[in-house]
């Protein structure tokens, strides 16, 4: 067998060490030059055939399966000529679905899945099997599915991209948080992304629901399996970390862990236990009486509402914008006016963000994290929380959301930890 990776990041990485293992040829592409790839293929296995800086339908001669990273959209020419020529075309997911022998519980929505596959992963952990945590969440499973046995919880965040990828995903679990707009500059319609976070139960033996979602209130007709409602789970877990949106993420943790058989006490430890997860609600630190949060993980709207609203009573000063465009600001706007005492603005969409908050009586534009970080400094005071939680991208200024998470921390601990 000759597959053909495309995309050299973690997900190729991952692929293409596991492809080799198992003694398949294994070509990879990516429309980045080596120079920018240096890192991940550094990580790569002896043997492999690079295509990079750019590629052509004749990357696909002599292949018999093509194997796509998240980040490849599902419809490119290049996944179209594959099946025009009658080559399978998967991912890493489909592929690690198909070979895993543990409980799969997969966890979906717009936002909190990051936390939410965390916690969970914590909740199963208080009982007797072991537990693997991955996906979308930053650490592959591929190359650790031959450790996985019957015995393993296996907990995985599963993004719309990757959903894409396994057309009847096979979960013991679905668990779908929240559906609001997001990534339709790939998905077009909100149907089709709604389409897509279904997958996630309508194969499963259980789907786990958030009925105050109303449009995931409407995905039970087509769970597979019987439907829990997260929303209604009692009794409600003692959540440490801030905000009504991560007590929906804990109850949503705790009907899995009861799903698994787990008592309450056990569940409620664990969730009482949380630590939280990087760059989401991510407490920097506390300096004078002023609260520092990274929550760079917010690359929408609707994250960004979130937590704006995570601190009633107290003055937020927020460092908002970034990379994107087609959002409906409405929502963000009203809860930005209601919650933040000043509003520090950076990025590409620092001008629409302006002209939205033309009423709020505080906002400012920065050049850089670094300016904006310095402005909240000058206007903090006891009590005050500086918040960056962008609702946009990072690509116009960052790597990815994680670079913008950890330049930010880097420079507040500069500034007030030395």
């Amino acid at each position: 067998m000759k597959a053909l990776v495309v995309g050299a990041a973690r997900s190729g990485v991952a692929l293409a060490q596991h492809l080799v293992r198992v003694g398949q040829k294994v070509r990879v592409t990516d429309r980045k030059p080596e120079s920018e790839l240096r890192a991940t293929l550094a990580q790569m296995p002896q043997g492999v055939d690079y295509r990079l800086g750019g590629y052509d339908e004749s990357v696909l001669d002599g292949v018999d399966v093509v194997y796509a990273s998240p980040g490849v959209p599902w419809d490119s020419d290049l996944l179209n000529q594959a099946r025009a020529r009658g080559i399978e075309v998967s991912s890493e997911i489909d592929l690690f679905l198909r070979l895993c022998s543990g409980t799969v519980v997969g966890i979906t929505g717009t936002n909190g899945k990051t936390t939410t596959t965390a916690l969970t992963g914590e909740v199963l952990a208080a009982g007797d099997r072991p537990v693997i945590v991955g996906g979308n969440i930053g650490d592959t499973v591929l190359d650790r599915v031959e450790e996985i046995t019957p015995e393993h919880w296996v907990v995985l965040e599963l993004s719309s991209f990757q959903l894409e990828s396994v057309e009847q995903p096979r979960l013991h679990v679905g668990v779908v948080l929240n559906i609001t707009p997001d990534h339709l500059d790939r998905h077009q319609t909100i149907d089709r992304y709604v389409d897509l976070k279904a997958r996630a139960i309508e194969h499963a033996d259980f789907a786990v629901l958030n009925g105050r979602d109303p449009i995931v209130r409407q995905l039970a007709s087509r769970a597979g399996g019987e439907v829990v409602w997260f929303d209604r789970h009692e009794p409600q877990p003692p959540m440490p970390l801030p905000g009504r949106h991560n007590m929906e993420n804990a109850l949503a943790a705790a009907a899995v862990g009861r799903i698994a058989g787990l008592r309450d006490d056990a569940i409620n430890a664990a969730i009482r236990s949380f630590k939280g997860v990087e760059h989401r609600l991510e407490l920097v630190g506390e300096w004078a009486g002023v609260r520092w949060y990274n929550d760079s993980k917010a690359t929408n709207p609707d994250a960004g509402r979130v937590a704006v609203s995570a601190f009633p009573g107290a003055p937020v000063i927020l460092i908002a914008g970034g990379y994107g465009g087609g959002f409906e600001l409405g929502d963000w706007v009203a809860d930005v006016m209601a919650n933040t005492e000043a509003v520090i603005l950076i990025g590409a969409s620092a001008d629409q963000l302006a002209m939205a908050l033309k009423d709020h009586p505080k906002v400012l534009r920065q050049r850089s994290l670094e300016e904006a970080v310095a402005t909240a400094a000058g206007l903090a005071r006891r009590g005050s929380v500086v918040l960056l939680s962008p609702a946009y991208k990072s690509f116009d200024m960052f790597r990815d959301f994680e670079d913008r998470g950890n330049q930010f921390k880097d420079l507040v601990r500069r500034r007030f930890a030395a």
